[in-house]
Protein backbone atom coordinates (compact mmCIF):
# COMPACT_ATOMS: atom_id res chain seq x y z
CA UNK A 1 0.00 0.00 0.00
CA UNK A 2 2.93 2.62 1.23
CA UNK A 3 3.92 1.91 -2.37
CA UNK A 4 0.94 2.42 -3.89
CA UNK A 5 0.73 5.68 -2.55
CA UNK A 6 4.09 7.12 -3.41
CA UNK A 7 2.90 6.41 -6.76
CA UNK A 8 -0.39 8.27 -6.72
CA UNK A 9 1.99 11.40 -5.83
CA UNK A 10 4.37 11.23 -8.49
CA UNK A 11 1.14 10.52 -10.66
CA UNK A 12 -0.10 14.04 -9.05
CA UNK A 13 3.31 15.78 -9.45
CA UNK A 14 3.66 15.11 -13.07
CA UNK A 15 0.14 16.90 -13.77
CA UNK A 16 1.68 19.62 -10.95
CA UNK A 17 4.84 20.14 -13.51
CA UNK A 18 1.85 20.23 -16.39
CA UNK A 19 0.17 22.59 -14.96
CA UNK A 20 3.31 24.75 -13.81
CA UNK A 21 2.38 25.11 -9.78
CA UNK A 22 4.50 23.87 -6.98
CA UNK A 23 2.44 22.65 -4.87
CA UNK A 24 -1.27 21.06 -4.95
CA UNK A 25 -3.77 21.17 -1.50
CA UNK A 26 -6.12 18.17 -1.72
CA UNK A 27 -8.73 19.01 0.76
CA UNK A 28 -11.75 16.01 2.60
CA UNK A 29 -15.08 17.88 0.72
CA UNK A 30 -16.65 17.74 -2.58
CA UNK A 31 -18.51 20.41 -4.41
CA UNK A 32 -20.83 20.78 -1.57
CA UNK A 33 -18.35 21.45 1.02
CA UNK A 34 -19.96 17.87 3.00
CA UNK A 35 -18.15 16.72 5.83
CA UNK A 36 -18.94 12.77 4.80
CA UNK A 37 -18.53 12.79 0.79
CA UNK A 38 -19.62 10.26 -1.42
CA UNK A 39 -16.70 7.82 -2.88
CA UNK A 40 -16.22 9.88 -6.31
CA UNK A 41 -14.84 12.62 -4.10
CA UNK A 42 -12.50 11.05 -1.55
CA UNK A 43 -9.62 12.26 -3.35
CA UNK A 44 -7.75 13.06 0.00
CA UNK A 45 -8.09 9.17 1.23
CA UNK A 46 -7.04 7.73 -1.97
CA UNK A 47 -3.74 10.07 -2.41
CA UNK A 48 -2.95 9.46 1.18
CA UNK A 49 -4.19 6.52 2.99
CA UNK A 50 -5.66 8.18 5.29
CA UNK A 51 -9.52 7.08 6.41
CA UNK A 52 -10.85 10.02 8.56
CA UNK A 53 -13.20 12.13 7.89
CA UNK A 54 -11.48 15.58 8.27
CA UNK A 55 -8.09 15.99 7.16
CA UNK A 56 -5.83 17.90 3.87
CA UNK A 57 -3.34 16.83 2.45
CA UNK A 58 -0.79 19.16 0.80
CA UNK A 59 1.92 18.33 -1.93
CA UNK A 60 4.87 19.90 -3.06
CA UNK A 61 7.55 18.78 -5.52
CA UNK A 62 9.47 16.89 -2.59
CA UNK A 63 7.46 16.93 0.64
CA UNK A 64 3.70 15.71 1.18
CA UNK A 65 2.23 16.33 4.87
CA UNK A 66 -1.34 15.53 5.78
CA UNK A 67 -2.86 18.36 8.56
CA UNK A 68 -6.13 16.57 10.78
CA UNK A 69 -7.12 17.55 13.85
CA UNK A 70 -7.35 15.83 17.43
CA UNK A 71 -9.71 13.23 16.81
CA UNK A 72 -7.46 11.33 14.07
CA UNK A 73 -4.22 11.69 15.42
CA UNK A 74 -3.79 8.30 16.32
CA UNK A 75 -5.12 6.87 13.49
CA UNK A 76 -3.60 9.13 10.98
CA UNK A 77 -0.26 8.11 12.55
CA UNK A 78 -0.74 4.76 12.23
CA UNK A 79 -1.96 4.75 8.51
CA UNK A 80 0.37 6.99 7.14
CA UNK A 81 3.64 5.00 8.44
CA UNK A 82 5.61 4.07 5.08
CA UNK A 83 4.07 6.79 2.89
CA UNK A 84 6.58 9.56 3.49
CA UNK A 85 3.61 12.03 3.98
CA UNK A 86 4.17 13.77 7.43
CA UNK A 87 1.40 14.22 9.96
CA UNK A 88 0.43 18.00 10.86
CA UNK A 89 -1.42 18.29 13.80
CA UNK A 90 -3.53 20.84 13.79
CA UNK A 91 -4.13 22.89 17.10
CA UNK A 92 -0.72 22.13 18.72
CA UNK A 93 1.57 24.80 19.23
CA UNK A 94 4.16 23.45 17.05
CA UNK A 95 2.18 23.07 14.23
CA UNK A 96 2.06 25.48 11.20
CA UNK A 97 -0.99 25.86 9.37
CA UNK A 98 -1.00 24.99 5.23
CA UNK A 99 0.12 28.96 4.41
CA UNK A 100 2.78 29.17 6.88
CA UNK A 101 3.80 25.89 5.60
CA UNK A 102 3.88 26.62 1.78
CA UNK A 103 4.97 29.93 2.28
CA UNK A 104 8.18 28.40 4.21
CA UNK A 105 8.65 25.76 1.62
CA UNK A 106 8.00 27.76 -2.00
CA UNK A 107 9.90 30.06 -3.26
CA UNK A 108 8.61 34.07 -4.47
CA UNK A 109 6.17 33.78 -7.80
CA UNK A 110 5.69 29.91 -7.10
CA UNK A 111 1.95 28.96 -7.77
CA UNK A 112 -0.40 26.92 -5.90
CA UNK A 113 -3.25 24.83 -7.34
CA UNK A 114 -6.03 23.96 -6.28
CA UNK A 115 -9.51 22.69 -7.42
CA UNK A 116 -11.93 25.63 -7.49
CA UNK A 117 -14.62 23.09 -7.49
CA UNK A 118 -14.01 21.39 -3.82
CA UNK A 119 -12.88 24.55 -2.05
CA UNK A 120 -14.85 27.14 -0.35
CA UNK A 121 -14.90 30.32 -1.42
CA UNK A 122 -13.72 31.44 2.00
CA UNK A 123 -10.88 29.06 1.76
CA UNK A 124 -10.10 30.05 -1.26
CA UNK A 125 -9.80 33.88 -0.84
CA UNK A 126 -8.31 33.25 2.84
CA UNK A 127 -5.37 31.17 1.13
CA UNK A 128 -4.53 33.86 -1.80
CA UNK A 129 -4.50 36.74 1.11
CA UNK A 130 -1.96 34.60 3.22
CA UNK A 131 0.40 33.84 0.47
CA UNK A 132 -0.10 36.86 -1.54
CA UNK A 133 2.50 38.38 1.30
CA UNK A 134 4.97 35.83 0.46
CA UNK A 135 4.31 36.65 -3.61
CA UNK A 136 3.13 33.08 -3.97
CA UNK A 137 -0.05 32.41 -5.78
CA UNK A 138 -3.10 30.35 -5.95
CA UNK A 139 -3.66 28.89 -9.48
CA UNK A 140 -7.23 27.34 -10.27
CA UNK A 141 -6.50 24.03 -12.27
CA UNK A 142 -9.03 21.57 -12.73
CA UNK A 143 -9.74 18.26 -11.14
CA UNK A 144 -6.19 16.81 -11.39
CA UNK A 145 -8.00 13.13 -10.01
CA UNK A 146 -10.23 12.89 -13.33
CA UNK A 147 -6.44 11.80 -15.36
CA UNK A 148 -4.83 9.90 -12.57
CA UNK A 149 -7.30 7.87 -10.93
CA UNK A 150 -8.44 5.40 -13.17
CA UNK A 151 -10.79 3.19 -10.98
CA UNK A 152 -12.15 6.53 -9.90
CA UNK A 153 -16.05 5.54 -8.43
CA UNK A 154 -19.00 7.49 -10.38
CA UNK A 155 -21.27 10.06 -9.04
CA UNK A 156 -24.18 8.35 -7.52
CA UNK A 157 -26.60 8.03 -9.53
CA UNK A 158 -29.34 6.46 -6.85
CA UNK A 159 -33.21 7.64 -6.86
CA UNK A 160 -33.98 10.62 -4.76
CA UNK A 161 -36.88 9.55 -2.23
CA UNK A 162 -40.04 11.99 -0.93
CA UNK A 163 -39.83 11.86 2.97
CA UNK A 164 -43.27 11.95 4.02
CA UNK A 165 -45.10 15.22 5.70
CA UNK A 166 -45.86 13.08 8.73
CA UNK A 167 -42.05 12.64 9.65
CA UNK A 168 -41.05 16.31 8.36
CA UNK A 169 -43.55 18.03 9.66
CA UNK A 170 -43.43 21.19 7.10
CA UNK A 171 -44.27 21.57 3.94
CA UNK A 172 -42.01 22.30 1.11
CA UNK A 173 -44.25 25.27 0.45
CA UNK A 174 -44.29 26.43 3.60
CA UNK A 175 -39.91 26.26 4.21
CA UNK A 176 -39.52 27.78 1.00
CA UNK A 177 -42.20 30.61 2.19
CA UNK A 178 -39.73 31.23 5.14
CA UNK A 179 -36.55 30.66 3.27
CA UNK A 180 -38.31 33.37 1.06
CA UNK A 181 -38.84 35.84 4.38
CA UNK A 182 -35.41 35.42 5.32
CA UNK A 183 -33.87 36.75 1.93
CA UNK A 184 -36.15 39.61 2.23
CA UNK A 185 -34.44 40.56 5.55
CA UNK A 186 -31.47 40.08 4.30
CA UNK A 187 -31.57 41.77 1.07
CA UNK A 188 -31.05 39.34 -1.60
CA UNK A 189 -33.46 38.20 -4.61
CA UNK A 190 -31.42 34.90 -5.20
CA UNK A 191 -30.48 32.25 -2.25
CA UNK A 192 -27.51 29.62 -4.03
CA UNK A 193 -27.62 26.59 -1.36
CA UNK A 194 -24.93 24.05 -1.86
CA UNK A 195 -25.12 22.04 1.06
CA UNK A 196 -26.51 18.65 0.57
CA UNK A 197 -28.56 18.45 4.23
CA UNK A 198 -30.22 21.87 3.83
CA UNK A 199 -31.38 21.01 0.36
CA UNK A 200 -33.35 17.88 1.20
CA UNK A 201 -34.48 19.68 4.74
CA UNK A 202 -36.18 22.51 2.00
CA UNK A 203 -37.37 19.95 -0.53
CA UNK A 204 -38.42 17.39 1.84
CA UNK A 205 -35.82 14.69 -0.39
CA UNK A 206 -33.94 11.97 1.04
CA UNK A 207 -31.64 10.27 -0.61
CA UNK A 208 -28.48 7.17 -0.55
CA UNK A 209 -25.81 9.24 -1.97
CA UNK A 210 -23.09 9.98 1.38
CA UNK A 211 -22.84 6.63 3.32
CA UNK A 212 -25.05 7.10 6.89
CA UNK A 213 -25.87 10.53 5.45
CA UNK A 214 -29.44 10.03 3.75
CA UNK A 215 -28.79 13.03 1.06
CA UNK A 216 -28.68 13.74 -2.69
CA UNK A 217 -25.99 15.38 -4.71
CA UNK A 218 -27.76 18.40 -6.22
CA UNK A 219 -27.95 22.47 -6.20
CA UNK A 220 -30.73 24.64 -5.16
CA UNK A 221 -31.29 28.45 -6.60
CA UNK A 222 -34.37 30.25 -4.91
CA UNK A 223 -35.82 33.31 -6.29
CA UNK A 224 -38.50 35.51 -4.61
CA UNK A 225 -40.78 33.51 -7.26
CA UNK A 226 -39.21 30.54 -8.15
CA UNK A 227 -37.19 27.45 -7.37
CA UNK A 228 -34.36 25.75 -9.73
CA UNK A 229 -33.38 22.46 -8.84
CA UNK A 230 -29.82 21.03 -10.49
CA UNK A 231 -29.90 17.52 -10.36
CA UNK A 232 -28.86 14.37 -12.59
CA UNK A 233 -32.40 13.27 -14.17
CA UNK A 234 -31.74 9.93 -13.30
CA UNK A 235 -31.71 10.37 -9.70
CA UNK A 236 -35.82 11.72 -10.34
CA UNK A 237 -38.29 8.86 -9.93
CA UNK A 238 -41.60 9.86 -10.73
CA UNK A 239 -42.99 10.00 -7.45
CA UNK A 240 -40.39 12.71 -7.01
CA UNK A 241 -40.88 14.30 -10.21
CA UNK A 242 -44.42 14.94 -9.39
CA UNK A 243 -43.54 15.96 -5.78
CA UNK A 244 -41.26 18.64 -7.21
CA UNK A 245 -44.07 19.65 -9.99
CA UNK A 246 -46.47 20.36 -6.94
CA UNK A 247 -44.06 23.15 -5.50
CA UNK A 248 -43.91 24.25 -9.17
CA UNK A 249 -39.57 23.76 -8.87
CA UNK A 250 -37.61 23.61 -12.39
CA UNK A 251 -35.46 20.72 -13.10
CA UNK A 252 -31.85 21.46 -14.42
CA UNK A 253 -29.23 18.90 -15.55
CA UNK A 254 -26.86 18.80 -11.88
CA UNK A 255 -23.78 20.15 -14.37
CA UNK A 256 -25.79 23.15 -15.95
CA UNK A 257 -25.65 24.93 -12.53
CA UNK A 258 -22.38 27.05 -13.65
CA UNK A 259 -24.11 28.21 -16.74
CA UNK A 260 -26.99 29.00 -14.80
CA UNK A 261 -25.29 31.59 -12.26
CA UNK A 262 -23.01 33.05 -15.21
CA UNK A 263 -26.52 33.90 -16.59
CA UNK A 264 -27.60 36.03 -13.68
CA UNK A 265 -27.17 39.50 -14.16
CA UNK A 266 -28.28 42.75 -12.27
CA UNK A 267 -29.65 40.66 -9.16
CA UNK A 268 -28.84 40.12 -5.36
CA UNK A 269 -27.67 36.71 -4.61
CA UNK A 270 -27.15 35.42 -1.15
CA UNK A 271 -24.33 32.92 -0.46
CA UNK A 272 -22.91 31.44 2.22
CA UNK A 273 -18.71 31.68 1.53
CA UNK A 274 -18.04 28.85 3.66
CA UNK A 275 -20.44 26.12 2.41
CA UNK A 276 -20.34 27.64 -2.00
CA UNK A 277 -17.74 26.43 -3.37
CA UNK A 278 -14.98 28.95 -5.44
CA UNK A 279 -16.26 27.91 -8.61
CA UNK A 280 -19.39 28.60 -8.17
CA UNK A 281 -19.01 32.22 -6.92
CA UNK A 282 -16.36 32.61 -9.52
CA UNK A 283 -18.93 32.08 -12.17
CA UNK A 284 -21.10 34.54 -10.35
CA UNK A 285 -18.29 37.36 -9.61
CA UNK A 286 -17.92 37.38 -13.64
CA UNK A 287 -21.32 38.58 -14.05
CA UNK A 288 -23.21 42.19 -13.22
CA UNK A 289 -24.58 40.74 -10.30
CA UNK A 290 -23.62 41.71 -6.72
CA UNK A 291 -22.97 38.73 -4.39
CA UNK A 292 -23.84 39.26 -0.62
CA UNK A 293 -22.05 37.09 1.97
CA UNK A 294 -24.65 36.08 4.71
CA UNK A 295 -25.32 33.09 7.17
CA UNK A 296 -27.68 30.25 5.13
CA UNK A 297 -31.11 31.04 6.52
CA UNK A 298 -31.91 27.36 5.52
CA UNK A 299 -29.23 26.33 8.41
CA UNK A 300 -30.93 28.16 11.24
CA UNK A 301 -34.73 27.25 10.36
CA UNK A 302 -33.99 23.19 9.85
CA UNK A 303 -31.99 23.17 13.47
CA UNK A 304 -34.70 24.05 15.42
CA UNK A 305 -37.15 21.45 15.69
CA UNK A 306 -41.07 21.80 14.83
CA UNK A 307 -43.54 19.78 17.45
CA UNK A 308 -43.41 16.91 14.96
CA UNK A 309 -40.07 16.27 14.41
CA UNK A 310 -39.33 16.78 18.08
CA UNK A 311 -42.27 14.02 18.49
CA UNK A 312 -40.28 11.76 15.84
CA UNK A 313 -36.77 12.03 17.57
CA UNK A 314 -38.59 10.86 21.08
CA UNK A 315 -39.71 8.06 19.46
CA UNK A 316 -36.77 6.89 17.89
CA UNK A 317 -34.69 7.30 21.11
CA UNK A 318 -37.31 5.34 22.77
CA UNK A 319 -36.98 2.27 19.77
CA UNK A 320 -33.31 2.88 20.16
CA UNK A 321 -33.14 2.39 23.68
CA UNK A 322 -34.77 -1.21 23.24
CA UNK A 323 -31.76 -1.99 20.70
CA UNK A 324 -29.08 -1.03 23.28
CA UNK A 325 -30.93 -2.43 26.28
CA UNK A 326 -31.00 -5.96 24.86
CA UNK A 327 -27.31 -5.10 23.20
CA UNK A 328 -26.21 -4.56 26.84
CA UNK A 329 -27.66 -7.41 28.38
CA UNK A 330 -26.25 -9.78 25.22
CA UNK A 331 -22.54 -8.02 26.18
CA UNK A 332 -22.24 -8.86 29.12
CA UNK A 333 -22.31 -12.78 28.19
CA UNK A 334 -20.37 -12.32 25.47
CA UNK A 335 -17.51 -10.68 26.96
CA UNK A 336 -16.48 -14.42 27.90
CA UNK A 337 -17.29 -15.80 24.73
CA UNK A 338 -14.35 -14.32 22.83
CA UNK A 339 -16.38 -12.05 21.16
CA UNK A 340 -14.26 -8.88 19.17
CA UNK A 341 -14.90 -5.44 18.39
CA UNK A 342 -16.05 -6.23 14.73
CA UNK A 343 -18.48 -8.73 15.90
CA UNK A 344 -20.01 -6.55 18.41
CA UNK A 345 -20.42 -4.18 15.69
CA UNK A 346 -22.17 -6.57 13.66
CA UNK A 347 -24.74 -7.64 16.97
CA UNK A 348 -25.55 -3.86 17.65
CA UNK A 349 -26.39 -3.06 13.80
CA UNK A 350 -28.87 -6.22 14.00
CA UNK A 351 -30.45 -5.37 17.46
CA UNK A 352 -31.25 -1.53 16.07
CA UNK A 353 -32.41 -3.39 12.19
CA UNK A 354 -34.94 -5.27 13.95
CA UNK A 355 -36.53 -2.02 15.12
CA UNK A 356 -39.41 -0.30 13.04
CA UNK A 357 -38.31 2.52 10.69
CA UNK A 358 -34.40 1.56 10.77
CA UNK A 359 -33.15 3.22 7.82
CA UNK A 360 -29.42 2.15 8.69
CA UNK A 361 -26.07 3.60 10.43
CA UNK A 362 -25.75 7.47 11.29
CA UNK A 363 -22.35 6.45 10.90
CA UNK A 364 -19.67 3.80 11.06
CA UNK A 365 -19.73 2.75 14.76
CA UNK A 366 -16.43 3.29 16.98
CA UNK A 367 -15.44 -0.18 18.89
CA UNK A 368 -12.65 0.30 20.72
CA UNK A 369 -11.69 -1.79 23.59
CA UNK A 370 -8.77 -0.61 26.18
CA UNK A 371 -6.20 1.28 23.92
CA UNK A 372 -8.22 1.44 21.04
CA UNK A 373 -10.64 3.93 22.96
CA UNK A 374 -8.20 6.35 23.08
CA UNK A 375 -7.81 6.16 19.32
CA UNK A 376 -11.10 9.14 18.74
CA UNK A 377 -12.87 8.13 15.70
CA UNK A 378 -11.14 4.72 15.80
CA UNK A 379 -12.48 1.85 13.19
CA UNK A 380 -12.48 -2.09 13.74
CA UNK A 381 -10.67 -3.82 10.73
CA UNK A 382 -9.98 -7.10 10.10
CA UNK A 383 -5.81 -6.37 10.67
CA UNK A 384 -7.06 -4.06 14.20
CA UNK A 385 -9.94 -5.89 15.48
CA UNK A 386 -9.73 -7.11 19.05
CA UNK A 387 -11.22 -9.33 21.57
CA UNK A 388 -12.96 -8.50 24.21
CA UNK A 389 -11.32 -9.76 27.63
CA UNK A 390 -13.21 -9.23 31.22
CA UNK A 391 -11.50 -6.23 32.21
CA UNK A 392 -10.95 -2.40 31.28
CA UNK A 393 -13.07 -0.04 29.04
CA UNK A 394 -14.87 -0.81 26.33
CA UNK A 395 -15.59 2.60 24.04
CA UNK A 396 -18.45 2.73 21.74
CA UNK A 397 -20.12 5.20 19.62
CA UNK A 398 -23.05 4.39 17.47
CA UNK A 399 -26.16 5.63 15.96
CA UNK A 400 -28.77 4.97 13.67
CA UNK A 401 -31.04 6.50 11.09
CA UNK A 402 -34.44 6.38 12.13
CA UNK A 403 -37.26 7.75 9.22
CA UNK A 404 -38.45 9.98 12.80
CA UNK A 405 -35.40 10.85 13.87
CA UNK A 406 -31.28 10.57 14.17
CA UNK A 407 -29.34 8.98 17.29
CA UNK A 408 -25.62 9.04 18.40
CA UNK A 409 -24.57 7.59 21.56
CA UNK A 410 -21.49 7.25 23.27
CA UNK A 411 -21.44 4.77 26.66
CA UNK A 412 -17.99 3.71 28.13
CA UNK A 413 -18.38 0.41 29.99
CA UNK A 414 -16.52 -1.69 32.68
CA UNK A 415 -15.79 -5.30 30.99
CA UNK A 416 -14.49 -6.08 34.41
CA UNK A 417 -12.01 -4.64 36.82
CA UNK A 418 -10.29 -1.23 36.07
CA UNK A 419 -7.88 0.80 37.00
CA UNK A 420 -7.59 3.64 39.24
CA UNK A 421 -6.57 5.47 36.05
CA UNK A 422 -9.27 4.13 34.38
CA UNK A 423 -11.98 4.75 37.09
CA UNK A 424 -10.80 8.66 37.74
CA UNK A 425 -10.98 9.57 34.01
CA UNK A 426 -14.52 7.50 33.77
CA UNK A 427 -15.96 9.90 36.89
CA UNK A 428 -13.88 13.08 35.70
CA UNK A 429 -15.88 12.60 32.02
CA UNK A 430 -19.29 11.48 33.88
CA UNK A 431 -19.20 15.16 36.66
CA UNK A 432 -18.33 17.12 33.28
CA UNK A 433 -21.31 15.29 31.48
CA UNK A 434 -23.65 16.23 34.25
CA UNK A 435 -22.49 19.24 34.68
CA UNK A 436 -23.39 20.55 31.02
CA UNK A 437 -26.86 18.15 30.76
CA UNK A 438 -27.75 20.64 34.30
CA UNK A 439 -26.73 23.99 32.71
CA UNK A 440 -29.48 26.46 32.90
CA UNK A 441 -28.72 29.91 31.12
CA UNK A 442 -30.17 33.13 29.10
CA UNK A 443 -31.44 33.25 26.22
CA UNK A 444 -29.32 34.25 23.87
CA UNK A 445 -26.48 32.23 25.25
CA UNK A 446 -24.17 30.69 22.91
CA UNK A 447 -22.34 27.30 22.96
CA UNK A 448 -18.61 28.22 23.33
CA UNK A 449 -20.21 30.04 26.91
CA UNK A 450 -21.16 26.44 28.06
CA UNK A 451 -18.91 24.58 27.06
CA UNK A 452 -16.09 25.12 30.21
CA UNK A 453 -18.80 23.43 31.98
CA UNK A 454 -17.72 19.85 30.85
CA UNK A 455 -14.30 20.43 30.67
CA UNK A 456 -13.86 21.93 34.43
CA UNK A 457 -13.38 18.55 36.35
CA UNK A 458 -11.10 17.81 33.78
CA UNK A 459 -9.12 20.49 33.78
CA UNK A 460 -8.63 20.66 37.57
CA UNK A 461 -6.81 17.66 37.43
CA UNK A 462 -5.03 18.78 34.38
CA UNK A 463 -7.18 17.03 32.13
CA UNK A 464 -8.36 17.69 28.55
CA UNK A 465 -9.79 16.36 25.34
CA UNK A 466 -9.38 18.64 22.17
CA UNK A 467 -12.30 17.67 19.83
CA UNK A 468 -15.39 19.43 20.35
CA UNK A 469 -17.89 19.19 23.38
CA UNK A 470 -21.10 19.23 21.28
CA UNK A 471 -22.88 19.11 17.53
CA UNK A 472 -26.04 19.24 16.47
CA UNK A 473 -27.99 16.28 15.02
CA UNK A 474 -29.55 16.45 11.66
CA UNK A 475 -33.49 14.88 11.66
CA UNK A 476 -32.91 11.90 9.21
CA UNK A 477 -29.97 13.64 7.82
CA UNK A 478 -26.52 14.27 8.73
CA UNK A 479 -25.16 13.24 12.19
CA UNK A 480 -23.11 16.12 12.11
CA UNK A 481 -24.95 19.60 11.60
CA UNK A 482 -24.95 23.04 12.56
CA UNK A 483 -24.96 25.75 12.72
CA UNK A 484 -24.96 25.41 16.97
CA UNK A 485 -21.99 23.91 18.66
CA UNK A 486 -20.82 23.55 22.12
CA UNK A 487 -16.88 24.22 21.85
CA UNK A 488 -13.85 26.10 22.90
CA UNK A 489 -13.75 27.72 19.88
CA UNK A 490 -16.40 30.76 19.54
CA UNK A 491 -19.27 30.56 17.18
CA UNK A 492 -21.92 33.35 17.03
CA UNK A 493 -24.99 31.06 17.11
CA UNK A 494 -27.06 31.33 20.42
CA UNK A 495 -28.68 28.11 21.33
CA UNK A 496 -32.27 28.09 21.02
CA UNK A 497 -35.71 25.90 21.85
CA UNK A 498 -35.74 23.09 19.69
CA UNK A 499 -32.58 22.37 18.40
CA UNK A 500 -30.76 18.84 19.26
CA UNK A 501 -27.22 18.96 20.34
CA UNK A 502 -24.93 16.11 21.24
CA UNK A 503 -22.76 16.16 25.05
CA UNK A 504 -19.74 14.16 24.86
CA UNK A 505 -17.13 15.57 27.15
CA UNK A 506 -14.02 12.93 26.94
CA UNK A 507 -10.45 11.73 28.35
CA UNK A 508 -7.85 9.44 25.78
CA UNK A 509 -5.06 8.25 27.01
CA UNK A 510 -2.26 7.15 23.93
CA UNK A 511 -1.95 3.16 24.78
CA UNK A 512 -4.16 3.14 27.55
CA UNK A 513 -7.70 4.17 27.36
CA UNK A 514 -10.56 6.02 26.14
CA UNK A 515 -13.64 7.58 28.14
CA UNK A 516 -16.08 9.52 26.37
CA UNK A 517 -20.44 9.66 27.68
CA UNK A 518 -22.46 11.00 25.17
CA UNK A 519 -25.95 11.60 24.94
CA UNK A 520 -28.51 13.86 22.77
CA UNK A 521 -29.99 17.08 24.22
CA UNK A 522 -32.84 19.03 23.18
CA UNK A 523 -33.05 22.91 24.54
CA UNK A 524 -36.02 24.02 25.82
CA UNK A 525 -37.63 27.10 28.01
CA UNK A 526 -36.80 27.46 31.40
CA UNK A 527 -38.99 29.94 31.99
CA UNK A 528 -39.03 33.91 33.04
CA UNK A 529 -36.09 35.21 35.57
CA UNK A 530 -34.07 38.04 35.97
CA UNK A 531 -33.67 39.75 32.58
CA UNK A 532 -34.90 37.74 30.87
CA UNK A 533 -35.66 34.36 29.51
CA UNK A 534 -33.92 31.59 30.61
CA UNK A 535 -33.12 27.75 28.22
CA UNK A 536 -32.34 24.26 29.67
CA UNK A 537 -31.92 21.54 28.45
CA UNK A 538 -33.46 17.98 28.12
CA UNK A 539 -31.81 14.69 27.95
CA UNK A 540 -33.15 12.93 24.65
CA UNK A 541 -30.64 9.71 24.96
CA UNK A 542 -32.68 6.23 26.97
CA UNK A 543 -29.62 4.44 27.73
CA UNK A 544 -28.05 3.55 30.81
CA UNK A 545 -24.59 5.01 32.06
CA UNK A 546 -22.47 2.59 33.25
CA UNK A 547 -22.18 2.48 36.98
CA UNK A 548 -19.13 0.15 37.35
CA UNK A 549 -16.44 2.91 36.71
CA UNK A 550 -17.84 5.39 39.05
CA UNK A 551 -15.48 6.59 42.23
CA UNK A 552 -18.78 7.47 43.89
CA UNK A 553 -17.10 9.54 46.09
CA UNK A 554 -16.08 12.55 44.03
CA UNK A 555 -19.50 12.69 42.72
CA UNK A 556 -21.85 15.81 44.76
CA UNK A 557 -25.11 15.23 46.10
CA UNK A 558 -26.57 16.69 43.22
CA UNK A 559 -24.41 15.00 40.74
CA UNK A 560 -26.21 11.46 42.09
CA UNK A 561 -29.64 13.14 41.95
CA UNK A 562 -29.00 13.69 38.14
CA UNK A 563 -28.30 10.29 37.26
CA UNK A 564 -30.39 8.64 39.49
CA UNK A 565 -33.26 11.13 37.77
CA UNK A 566 -31.81 10.06 34.42
CA UNK A 567 -31.91 6.37 34.98
CA UNK A 568 -35.78 6.46 36.64
CA UNK A 569 -36.75 8.30 33.46
CA UNK A 570 -34.53 5.70 30.98
CA UNK A 571 -36.81 2.89 32.90
CA UNK A 572 -39.58 4.53 32.86
CA UNK A 573 -39.69 5.13 29.36
CA UNK A 574 -37.64 1.87 28.40
CA UNK A 575 -39.74 -0.91 30.28
CA UNK A 576 -43.13 -0.95 28.69
CA UNK A 577 -41.47 -2.33 25.60
CA UNK A 578 -38.93 -4.97 27.07
CA UNK A 579 -40.01 -7.95 28.06
CA UNK A 580 -39.95 -9.50 32.10
CA UNK A 581 -35.89 -10.96 31.66
CA UNK A 582 -35.35 -7.02 30.20
CA UNK A 583 -36.89 -4.99 32.58
CA UNK A 584 -35.39 -6.97 35.63
CA UNK A 585 -31.62 -6.09 33.88
CA UNK A 586 -32.54 -2.83 33.32
CA UNK A 587 -34.21 -2.19 36.30
CA UNK A 588 -30.54 -3.44 37.79
CA UNK A 589 -28.51 -1.39 35.48
CA UNK A 590 -30.26 1.90 36.59
CA UNK A 591 -30.78 0.84 40.34
CA UNK A 592 -30.34 4.37 42.45
CA UNK A 593 -26.62 5.17 43.47
CA UNK A 594 -26.19 5.91 47.29
CA UNK A 595 -23.28 7.47 48.77
CA UNK A 596 -22.13 4.92 51.60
Amino acid sequence: MEQTIRQRIEALRKVMEEEGVQAFIVPSTDPHMSEYVAPHWQAREWISGFTGSAGTVVVTMDKAGLWTDSRYFLQAAEQLEGTDICLYKEMLPETPDIPTFLSRELKPHDAIGIDATVFSTQEALTLTEKLAGASISVKCIADPFAYIWHDRPAIPEASAKVYPLCYAGKSCADKLADIRRKMQENGVQVLLLSALDEIAWTLNLRGDDVHCNPVVVSYLVITEKEAHYFINPKKLPREVTEHLAGYAIALHPYEAITGFLSRLQGQTVGLQPGQTNYALSTALGATTCTIREIPSPVALLKAVRNEQEIAGIHAAMQRDGVALVRFLMWLEQAVQSGETEMSIDRKLHELRAAQPLYMGESFDTIAGYGAHGAIVHYEATPETDTALLPRGFLLLDSGAQYLDGTTDITRTIALGPLTDDERLDYTLVLKGHIALASAVFPEGTRGAQLDVLARMPMWQHRANYLHGTGHGVGHFLNVHEGPQSIRMNENPVALQPGMVTSNEPGIYRAGSHGVRTENLLLTVPAGEGMFGRYLRFETLTLCPICTRGIIKEMLTTDEIAWLNSYHQMVYERLSPSLNEQECAWLAKATHKLHLD
